[in-house]
């Protein structure tokens, strides 16, 4: 089951208890931090991410696990969790747009599980690139175009370097969107959203680019 697929359940019943709210884009809110990792040559290697969710979609998916009487799940118990939603992200290539000239091809997730804290799961993934990549100027962002995903940077430091050269810094851009942009959206028609509306590609206007550049 994807994270489309899982909020199936939830956004049903949402939809009877509260119909306007239920049908308005995102369905689903990310805090996002990630790590650009290096190789002791200056290479980057790949990316690891750790993606936050929102507490209703972190209730519905671990809804009936064994730990759900304690609130306490384990990484063996919410692993299937996480193989199936890595297997989803693999369809929209991770949400997760690397480029230094052009974009950067990436590898299979590895290292992926899921764990709970606080009400919330957290999914923890690398990508490693297919060809690890020297580079000056490196752009990174996170977004998805159909906006079903709502991606916001982490507050704190949601992007660090990992083994990279002395002097590299990291740049954060402003979105094109801004917060009322993000009220009029959640405020449209849910037929805007389809293919050929209005709104169908509104998520780029929400993706922050981080630029990294390096001496």
């Amino acid at each position: 089951m994807g994270m489309r697929a899982l909020l199936g359940w939830f956004l049903s019943a949402a939809m009877m208890l509260a119909a306007s709210a239920a049908s308005a884009h995102p369905h689903v809110s990310v805090a996002v931090t990630s790590e650009l990792l290096y190789a002791p040559d200056g290479a980057v290697t790949g990316i690891r991410h750790a993606w936050t969710f929102d507490d209703a979609f972190s209730a519905n998916a671990v809804q009936g696990l064994r730990g759900e009487a304690t609130g306490a799940y384990t990484r063996e118990e919410l692993a299937p969790l996480a193989q199936t939603e890595v297997e989803s992200l693999k369809n929209n290539a991770y949400f997760t747009f690397l480029r230094v000239k052009e974009r950067l091809p990436i590898a299979e997730p590895v290292d992926y599980f899921f764990d709970y804290k606080d009400d919330h799961l957290t999914l923890h993934f690398t990508l490693p690139l297919k060809t690890p990549v020297k580079a000056k100027f490196l752009h990174l962002t996170i977004f998805d175009r159909s906006f079903f995903i709502d991606f916001r940077l982490a507050n704190e430091h949601p992007l660090k370097l990992v083994g990279a050269p002395a002097g590299c810094e990291v740049w954060l851009r402003r979105s094109m969107g801004n917060d009322r942009d993000r009220k009029l959206v959640q405020e449209a028609s849910e037929d805007t959203f389809k293919e050929g509306g209005a709104n169908v590609a509104v998520g780029l206007l929400f993706g922050v680019p981080i630029e990294v550049e390096c001496p």
